[in-house]
């Protein structure tokens, strides 16, 4: 039985997206580079892959919970390898790195459809 329910699970989508556009100001890479840039268009991407999920916390419900769920892990993945991809691991890649395993790992741990629903319903 997955241990985070969808409704945190959203909770924490829009956190993550809130921290990546804010990264490269808490951090001092706010230098318009491809480290910034990264973050904040995945940021981006999350919020609004978020709004559009079919779960407790999206607004649209266009998004079945297992493509979210493989959404966060591929946005996970490119956020892992982004500071050698795009050649600015030598500036900074902790806030890249710890986002982008955290980002694979939390959806192994995450149920598949919300509270109470045994398939996927799309609203409206």
């Amino acid at each position: 039985m997955p241990i985070i329910s969808t409704s945190v699970h959203g909770y924490i989508d829009y956190v993550t997206g809130a921290f990546l556009i804010a990264a490269p100001y808490l951090f001092g890479f706010a230098t318009g580079g491809p480290a910034h840039w990264v973050a904040v268009l995945i940021g981006m991407g999350i919020i609004v892959f978020s709004a559009l999920t079919d779960y407790e916390h999206g607004i649209v419900g266009l998004i079945p919970m297992p493509a979210h769920l493989m959404l966060d892990v591929a946005g996970g993945f490119l956020l892992v390898a982004s500071p050698w991809l795009f050649g600015f691991a030598d500036q900074v890649f902790w806030p890249h790195l710890v986002v982008g395993v955290a980002s694979v790992i939390i959806p192994i741990f995450t149920a598949r459809e919300p509270a109470g629903r045994t398939t996927h319903v799309p609203q409206g």
